[in-house]
């Protein structure tokens, strides 16, 4: 989720953001070891993209920045804490949320601006300063905090340095680092933190997260989108931003036609994706289309139905799961996901893509 205190789209950045839903039990682990002195020099927040790690992470940085000069534990007579929340009045929660914390470090993909974009990962460049930030004294006399975000976007010699920073951690300094693909890590980065595992949240929990930041949305819509989003609020205000749910819905008309399939408006959907300004909404659209065959597949699979995110999407899984079996499917998926892939990557006809990679499906019901 983005934002200052409220981005171009008045979602909360993880930095801003005072709360954090449906991982109570994680947060839990890290007030207990907090309150027992336990406080572990380096955690390693797992989980699906858009699910709140980067959220807690910032939310376990205010917690310990704002307890000043105590370490962990707290102080023999002080009050334990029973949650990680720091109010977004106090002067800790403002200084972060500004970027602006002498004792906070944070370590991402930078932009590129000759090619307007993320860079494709961190380098040894971006981390370098990490050593000597961390061995310094602190500037207010408590802890220093890193956060990697995302750790698996490391490249090689970035995660060496790293590394050297865990093999040997000093006082009071701490990292959170926080990875999607926590296998794509070194082991040896791994081994050095406690791990920490964020599922994926539950539709209730997304449904209401979406109602605070879209409030006019329909009611029906936020379900739905929520279904879409697979337990991932970021997820879901992504869909959101780029018209997911409708293009989702178009989809699943075309693929509920299937066999017979409605090539006027195949040619008028597809074409929407032509121009040069629409890579974002190709990148959904064909991802949208791969998570629905890989439910399809799942349902042939196994035979258990998945949840409607529209109307009309059981039955069309129910006749392509019965006209093929199931390894002609995932032939038939794999065929599809490494054509979305080289269009984007060799900058093929989008449009052309999409055509073939439904009349691939019609194909394949037929035969």
């Amino acid at each position: 989720m983005t934002s200052d205190d409220s981005t171009e789209n008045g979602y909360p950045e993880p930095r801003q953001n005072h709360q954090l839903l449906g991982h109570e039990a994680v947060e839990k682990v890290i007030v207990d070891a907090w309150n027992g002195g336990r406080m572990h020099h380096a955690w390693l927040l797992c989980g699906p993209r858009g699910v709140g790690k980067a959220t807690l992470a910032y939310r376990m940085a205010r917690f310990v920045l704002s307890q000043g000069g105590e370490n962990a534990g707290g102080g023999l007579f002080n009050d334990k804490p029973t949650s990680l929340f720091v109010s977004p009045e106090d002067p800790v929660f403002r200084r972060i949320a500004g970027g602006g914390h002498g004792d906070l470090k944070v370590v991402e993909r930078l932009y590129d601006e000759k090619k307007k974009r993320l860079q494709g990962e961190i380098t040894v460049d971006n981390v370098r300063a990490v050593g000597g930030f961390m061995s310094k004294t602190s500037a207010e006399g408590g802890w220093r905090i890193v956060i990697v975000d995302a750790a698996d976007e490391l490249n090689r010699n970035a995660a060496n340095a790293i590394l050297k920073v865990l093999e040997e951690p000093p006082s009071n300094a701490m990292m959170i680092l926080i990875a999607h693909q926590p296998g794509k890590l070194l082991p040896t980065i791994r081994s050095r933190c406690r791990r920490l595992n964020l599922g994926t949240l539950e539709d209730q929990t997304v449904t209401s997260l979406l109602a605070q930041y879209c409030p006019d949305m329909a009611t029906d819509d936020l379900y739905a989108l929520a279904g879409l989003a697979d337990g991932s609020i970021g997820r879901a205000l992504q869909l959101h931003d780029v018209g997911g749910l409708e293009l989702y819905t178009q989809l699943v008309q075309l693929l509920s036609g299937l066999p017979e399939l409605d090539v006027t408006a195949l040619h008028k959907f597809a074409e929407r994706f032509s121009p040069a300004d629409r890579d974002e909404a190709f990148v959904t659209v064909t991802a949208l289309l791969n998570w629905w065959l890989a439910r399809m597949i799942r349902f042939a699979a196994t035979g258990s139905a998945p949840r409607e995110v529209v109307d009309g999407e059981l039955p069309a899984m129910q006749r392509m799961a019965a006209a093929q079996p199931l390894d002609q499917w995932l032939e038939v998926w794999e065929k599809i996901t490494d054509l979305m892939s080289a269009t984007r990557g060799l900058h093929l006809d989008r449009k052309q893509a999409i055509l073939n990679a439904f009349f691939l499906l019609e194909e394949t019901i037929r035969n």
